[in-house]
């Protein structure tokens, strides 16, 4: 999921009753429900290497201790920065307090004193953090591979899309609502809790599930409505329900045959299926220069990614135009070129429901292929990899 739905669902389980068991219990959950994102930064060598570490190692059930750990590290260091400074401001106040009467500083605040503070809940705490971000991730159809490196397989529930604004509301109210109470509160002189939000970080906690469990039983009725549709009249090899936001009704189904894909259009409330036949992508036939492009960085890591990758030798002049961030090849005579077009069916479709206009999906890629057998550049989306 995107870091918005990672911070928030981290909050929440601070706030759902870790934070009355030690100090900074809030904190720890949301550095760790956020840090395996930490991978990120891979990007600064590249969009290649970005897509083959992103939902990586930091992915996976054995860096959970660690990240865990790490965030724990990192509350640790700003826990003793502030007893640092809650020292230095009571040493200031005991020779304030010797100094003459026209030296002293009545307005002068008084050492804080810390919540108790338990480590082990505090982990504990970050641990349960930490899963959450690998279970958000498995909920959409990006996917992350939890046992790598023992298991290099994908998986993916295909529940959600990536960014969902329906845990945005839920998560909204979960922090607005104790806000806006306690400040009635502070109006009608209602005793003040002393922590607040803890039934709300429930709900929103306990509405994603069952967000989650909504959108998988509509994921198997669009499933059995396209399984006894006959949408394609060749056997299907296999079918993917790739999921909209807001909608749970509304699925991207994709099949694959032996010889070309067909996708389909499900509403699982009506049982309306929008399929046409005419619009089947036919498999790409296999060229020296498609071959040569697969061998490449970028067609390896791609490959080893994309579940439903498309690899077509698209010519010298791609459609809708020029590769974006990559410069055509400058070649002597007698030298011909093409480009090698990688892309991924679950993420080709308009998933914010508008028509669909010619475009490149997302999390495409691209290699020149000079005489059928040499990389000449590769891209994706729009940054050149070098």
């Amino acid at each position: 999921m995107e870091p918005i739905t990672h911070f928030l669902t981290g909050a929440c389980i601070g706030r759902a009753g870790l934070n009355r068991k030690t100090a900074y219990a809030t904190l720890a959950a949301v550095l760790a429900a956020e840090a395996a994102d930490i991978d990120v930064l891979w990007g600064l060598r590249g969009p290649v290497e970005e897509l083959k570490r992103h939902r990586g190692i930091t992915h996976t059930f054995i860096a959970v201790p660690v990240v865990a750990a790490v965030a724990v590290g990192a509350v640790w260091l700003l826990d003793r920065w502030l007893r640092a400074r809650s020292d230095r401001r009571a040493n200031a106040l005991s020779q304030n307090a010797q100094a003459p009467p026209a030296l002293k500083n009545p307005g002068a605040p008084g050492p804080e004193l810390p919540q108790p503070l338990c480590w082990g809940w505090l982990y504990l705490t970050a641990l349960i953090a930490a899963l959450s971000h690998l279970l958000l991730d498995w909920t959409n159809n990006y996917g992350l591979r939890p046992f790598f490196p023992f298991n290099p397989r994908w998986y993916a529930g295909n529940l959600v899309f990536i960014a969902e604004p329906v845990l945005w509301a839920l998560f909204f109210l979960a922090f607005i609502l104790p806000w806006l109470f306690a400040l009635i509160g502070r109006k009608t002189d209602a005793p003040r809790a002393a922590f607040r939000g803890q039934g709300w970080a429930i709900f929103a906690l306990s509405g994603m599930v069952l967000l989650w469990g909504w959108r998988w039983w509509e994921q198997e009725e669009a499933r059995t409505l396209v399984e006894t549709a006959g949408i394609t009249t060749a056997p299907v090899k296999r079918l993917a329900l790739e999921p909209y936001p807001i909608n749970p009704f509304r699925w991207h189904a994709i099949l694959e045959t032996a010889d070309f894909y067909q996708t389909a259009e499900i509403n699982t409330r009506t049982g309306e299926i929008v399929s046409d036949p005419r619009q089947a992508l036919y498999k790409p036939p296999s060229t020296a220069a498609a071959e040569a492009a697969k061998g490449t960085r970028l067609g390896q890591v791609f490959l080893d990614w994309g579940t439903w990758a498309v690899v077509r030798d698209v010519g010298p002049e791609p459609i809708p135009g020029p590769v974006p961030g990559l410069n055509p090849p400058q070649l002597p005579p007698n030298h011909t070129w093409t480009t090698v077009e990688f892309t991924d069916l679950r993420f080709d479709y308009s998933y914010l429901g508008a028509d669909r206009t010619p475009s490149r999906p997302p999390l495409s890629g691209w290699v020149y292929i000079v005489d059928g057998r040499y990389d000449a550049g590769e891209a994706m989306n729009g940054q050149q990899q070098r």
